[in-house]
């Protein structure tokens, strides 16, 4: 497969030329697979911010220079963001710490009586912070048609009509499957009900605008686009921001503060995002956001997206070599997806298997239910009450296992890391795990007692025995 032209670069990231340790002996350069859990930094975002860490200054409170520097910084991160998003003139850019902070917000800014309409396909980011809502779970759908015919049956039958909310992904962090945002939209619209994306998995791989996907809200994490700390965004609509209690009470959110002749307070609160964002904010983290907003947009999404489905390509067809790999899937094989693929091995352990990759072939995945407990075991046909954890369940080697194992990918993957990934994979499946493996704290391990690699004392390459290596200790 040959690579475009215009995309044979991956974006330079922190942490490419770093060396790992190898069980079996040796090491390698790092394999990190595991964009949709945390994106590696920019080197350009790191550099940014480097650069302005020694003029860094508190901001909105101080009249000396690094903070009126820090307070023009911060607010002008509001106008890149919404640049980057889309956002219309009257939307407001709120920073939170994570998209799971941006939903939990919203969901405490609700109007009373809101009704909340959510697949059970999100991330629990987006699917349990309506806590206080009438919520409404609807059933995983298998096309980007049933998706949208399930959510206008479901907003149809909602009576009586009053404030409604729809929160749906755009991109699946356990499948990679984008989801029809715009026909979603257009359906809660059309029922008046509002809607908003959880853009986490998104935002990173593909152009993302409020204004042309009509949402009324977006929220994304910036340690997933390329960002180095942990800080977030809500953007949208700002009239149920604005008329709802402060998300935190404190300095920053209010605009006046008296005392009554009563011995009580008076407080008067800001109507703009400064509302939701009491206490010091992460000015680094904010400007670290807009700086990955900036070396994106300059990459230009055309390249990005062309480098990515090129790398989806590549492992796809790698996987589908390899006929004891079952990739999950909602939508079917040729759906739309971003860099993000989850898969079980027949035979195996995923715990176990995630294992194999890291401690013999320095490549780093993941493993779990994804924080998605519902979706994945919707695609994994098990039982829905079966308890689970977000990480590995505490299954040793060669057990039956309720988890799969993820690999993600994005704009910093050189084409070694998928091509190695794939070869591991093949590795693993026809000659078997090469140590032995353990459970230790509900992880699976490698077992220091298998010997020393050097002396061949270590676990049998039998293709038979893949997924059985020899356990020493128990379950925590």
């Amino acid at each position: 497969m040959s690579v475009p032209t215009a995309v044979a670069t991956p974006l330079p990231v922190l942490g490419r030329d770093v060396t790992v340790p190898l069980v079996t002996g040796g090491q390698v350069a790092y394999a990190a697979l595991d964009y949709a859990a945390s994106a590696p930094a920019l080197q350009r975002v790191w550099d940014d911010v480097a650069a302005y860490a020694p003029y860094y200054g508190s901001v909105h409170r101080g009249a000396g220079y690094l903070s009126q520097l820090s307070t023009d910084l911060f607010e002008n991160a509001r106008g890149t963001v919404a640049g980057f998003l889309g956002c219309r003139d009257d939307d407001q850019v709120v920073f939170t710490r994570s998209t799971t902070d941006s939903l939990n917000l919203l969901a405490a800014a609700l109007p009373a009586h809101c009704r909340v309409f959510v697949f059970e396909t999100e991330h629990h980011a987006s699917l349990l912070p309506w806590r206080a809502a009438d919520v409404t779970y609807l059933d995983a759908p298998r096309t980007p048609a049933e998706a949208v015919e399930t959510l206008e049956r479901a907003l149809a039958a909602r009576e009586p009509y009053g404030p409604a909310l729809v929160c749906v992904t755009g991109a699946s962090n356990v499948t990679g499957e984008l989801w029809p945002v715009r026909e979603l939209a257009a359906a809660a619209h059309a029922h008046g009900a509002r809607i908003v994306l959880d853009a986490a998995q998104l935002a990173p791989h593909h152009p993302v605008s409020v204004r042309d996907l009509d949402v009324d809200w977006v929220a994304f994490s910036g340690h997933k686009l390329y960002a180095p700390f942990g800080s977030g965004v809500l953007a949208g609509r700002a009239d149920w921001l604005r008329e709802a209690e402060p998300y935190l009470a404190g300095g920053g959110a209010s605009r006046s503060v008296s005392r009554r002749a009563d011995g009580g307070v008076d407080v008067q609160w800001h109507d703009s995002a400064a509302r939701h964002e009491a206490g010091s904010p992460n000015v680094i983290g904010v400007y670290a956001i807009a700086a990955a907003c900036k070396a994106l947009t300059e990459a230009g999404f055309d390249s990005l997206v062309a480098r990515e489905e090129y790398l989806i390509r590549k492992v796809r067809e790698g996987l589908a070599e390899v006929p004891e790999v079952r990739v999950l899937s909602l939508f079917g094989d040729d759906a739309p997806r971003v860099g993000v693929l989850s898969f079980v091995v027949e035979g195996w352990n995923s715990s176990h298997f995630a294992a194999a990759l890291s401690a013999e072939y320095g490549i780093g995945v993941r493993d779990g239910l994804f924080c998605a407990h519902p979706l994945v075991r919707t695609l994994l046909g098990s039982d829905p009450q079966t308890q689970g954890e977000c990480g590995a369940p505490e299954a040793a080697p060669g057990e039956k296992s309720l988890n799969a194992i993820r690999v993600s990918f994005g704009a910093g993957t050189p084409d070694e890391h998928v091509e190695r990934f794939v070869s591991a994979v093949r590795e693993l499946v026809s000659d078997g795990a090469r140590w032995n493996y353990r459970t230790e704290d509900g992880r699976c391990v490698p077992d220091p007692a298998s010997g020393d690699p050097a002396s061949g004392d270590h676990a049998s390459g039998d293709p038979a025995s893949r997924g059985t290596a020899p356990v020493t200790g128990t379950a925590a």
